[in-house]
């Protein structure tokens, strides 16, 4: 549909209007707890909808439920353009497939070696963006960028996510760690 202004009105002028021909609708953005977040408001006068706080990075907010006549499922994504690819591939491909009547997909995962130390906040699953490659020593997957949610241009030179557990808060370089291939199928 496009960007909808942060405006109660438009955003259920906006849904409504999808509503009728929809079999799932996904938004991006305003499930925080800012100012400016109406869809929480919204969506709770359309259906039932609930909203968490998941434990990775990044992606930490999201949002599932039904909404309107048909009960229409709903997942909400954060905002930041990361944060919401990853909550892509981690939430909304799998919902889509059930949804389909498909068998539950995943990226292939690999195990590589880390070529560069790794932080991740204690207590959160992070996926972190990073390049995949193969040298004289086996797999190998190298940290791109920060952890901001907002590094769009990471993601873009990223072609594997590093998975750091939610008990782990730092790598090594040369340890193996567990890598999803972003360019394979």
């Amino acid at each position: 549909v496009g960007i909808v202004p942060d405006d109660p009105k438009a955003l259920m002028n906006t849904i409504e209007d999808q509503l009728v021909r929809a079999d799932l609708v996904i938004t991006s953005g305003g499930v925080s707890v800012g100012a400016y977040d109406v869809v929480k408001d919204v969506l709770s006068r359309l259906g039932t909808v609930r909203f968490d706080r998941v434990a990775m990075q990044p992606g930490m907010p999201q949002g599932f439920g039904t909404i309107g006549p048909d009960s229409t499922p709903i997942l909400t994504l954060p905002g930041n353009p990361v944060s919401s690819y990853i909550s892509f591939e981690m939430f909304v491909l799998p919902a889509i497939r059930k949804l389909m009547g498909r068998p539950p997909y995943a990226r292939p995962t690999v195990s590589a070696r880390l070529t560069h130390d790794l932080t991740s906040p204690d207590g959160r699953r992070q996926f972190a963006r990073a390049e995949y490659s193969v040298d004289k020593a086996g797999p190998a997957v190298t940290p791109v960028g920060g952890h901001g949610s907002h590094l769009i241009g990471d993601l873009a030179q990223s072609d594997a996510l590093v998975v750091v557990p939610e008990g782990v808060s730092r790598v090594a370089a040369g340890e193996q760690v567990q890598v999803l291939r972003l360019d394979e199928e």
